[in-house]
């Protein structure tokens, strides 16, 4: 087997148990089967019920700063971006592969609509056009270097990232770039229920990627890929054309997210697009140890990233510096990959 048919971040692609095998097992190993229905329901919600209690936690620490409507705005309200990143992120995991450019991506899009509006007066929507163009550019850059000629993922990703963070410093001439376009704002800021309609965006994507991810053939030949190429192609999946896609959807997913970052905030430091690659990881692996443990999905994904902001903004309103997000993101980092490592292993054992 080559490098290239090798999965780098398995999701392993289980067969389907014929009916009864389940319970078939159950009985030989002495579990009854609602005894193992309760724990697998148990593995799948274990994180849910930590962010309960992480909540309840600070709520009884700091319940008159905590326990308030503009908190919960803060933590649910302020996670667009890292929601488009980590999906990005994910699209290219889910079928074995790397993708370490997806925070410079967005910040070269989020760079792009601020100076090609403001400072060369292009139409608004035709820069987000433009910017999102070159998102997908890079993913096909990456597809490329990766895919055809056969260069390492990590290192052609970081490469690139570095690269496009150097791009985005000399479009921007080294400094911070602001957008005033109401047009942009409205659709990316407009109030929804006490939340920004971003919020939603971010929902429907992942809502999305769930139902092509656990239902349709794209997402069962996206799962096999991710487990085993070699087998896949012998099972005639069109391997390269899904990994191809993988890398483009990437890209468009993360240029979309800093076009609605620079609509929302109005304005951009290409020298922060970097701050976002850590969360983006975290959430991303922690979204393996829920709803399907082991496996990349987007619906772990939403909760880590929520679970991860709760985490931020109630030590910091316990009086934490601004180094306890570094610490607490890279220990999540470290806690999802240790964790869905054993998840794997489980499931080949079982």
């Amino acid at each position: 087997m080559t490098s290239h048919d090798r999965a780098t971040p398995t999701t392993e692609a289980q067969p389907i148990p014929p009916a009864g095998a389940e319970s078939a097992k159950a009985a030989a190993g002495g579990a009854s089967p609602g005894r193992r229905v309760a724990a697998d329901l148990s593995r799948r919600g274990s994180l849910i019920v930590v962010w309960a209690a992480l909540f309840t936690t600070f709520g009884v620490l700091k319940p008159d700063r905590f326990l308030t409507v503009g908190t919960l705005q803060t933590i649910f309200g302020s996670q667009q971006a890292l929601v488009f990143i980590a999906l990005g992120a994910l699209c290219a995991f889910a079928v074995g592969e790397f993708d370490f450019s997806v925070a410079a991506v967005a910040g070269l899009s989020a760079t792009l609509v601020a100076v090609l509006v403001s400072q060369q007066g292009l139409n608004v929507w035709l820069a987000v056009l433009m910017a999102l163009a070159a998102a997908v550019g890079v993913g096909a850059f990456n597809a490329l270097l990766i895919i055809k000629i056969g260069i390492n993922p990590i290192v052609t990703t970081l490469g690139v990232s570095t690269l496009l963070t150097g791009v985005s410093s000399k479009i921007s001439n080294g400094g911070s770039v602001f957008l005033n376009s109401p047009s942009l704002y409205k659709v990316a800021a407009t109030d929804v229920l006490g939340l920004p309609i971003s919020f939603y965006y971010g929902l429907l994507v992942a809502v999305v990627f769930t139902y092509v991810m656990t239902s349709t053939p794209l997402g069962r030949h996206m799962l096999f890929v991710g487990s085993n190429r070699s087998v896949a192609r012998l099972a005639m999946v069109r391997v390269d054309r899904i990994r191809v896609g993988a890398y483009v959807s990437s890209s468009l997913l993360c240029g979309t997210g800093g076009v609605l970052m620079v609509g929302t905030v109005g304005g951009f430091d290409p020298a922060s697009a970097s701050t976002y690659l850590l969360p983006a990881l975290s959430a991303t692996f922690l979204g393996t140890a829920v709803i399907q443990p082991g496996r990349f999905n987007p619906a772990g994904s939403m909760i880590a990233i929520y679970f991860l902001a709760t985490g931020i903004v109630g030590l910091q309103l316990l009086g934490f510096a601004g180094w306890i997000s570094d610490v607490f993101y890279g220990s999540a980092l470290i806690i999802a990959i240790v964790l869905s490592t054993l998840f794997r292993r489980d499931r080949r054992q079982a």
